[in-house]
């Protein structure tokens, strides 16, 4: 039997992201508060198109930390594993949404 394996690593990162989604955002919200929490994904939003648009297709880990490194030093968070979860959710949005 042939395994198709980026099928498989695809359905992992779905379910991943479908876990982050669903347990590390919800919690997230309830301890910053609604409006927030609001403002904090809109600026994670647009930290990660940006980060798109500088560094193109690949080069996931060093998108990851332009956005860490925006997000940090405005002070809009300070806690990493915080927004993680936020960055993470963006980028399958952008990667399923177009």
């Amino acid at each position: 039997m042939d395994w198709n394996w980026s099928l498989i690593l695809n359905a992992a990162v779905s379910l991943v992201c479908a876990l982050i989604l669903t347990v590390c955002v919800p919690l997230l919200k309830a301890r910053l508060g609604e409006e927030r929490f609001q403002t904090l994904q809109n600026r994670v939003a647009i930290c990660v198109a940006a980060a798109e648009q500088l560094f193109g297709s690949g080069e996931g880990q060093k998108k990851k930390d332009y956005v860490l490194s925006l997000l940090l030093s405005r002070g809009l968070v300070k806690d990493v594993d915080d927004v993680t979860a936020l960055i993470e959710s963006e980028v399958y949005r952008l990667q399923n949404n177009g």
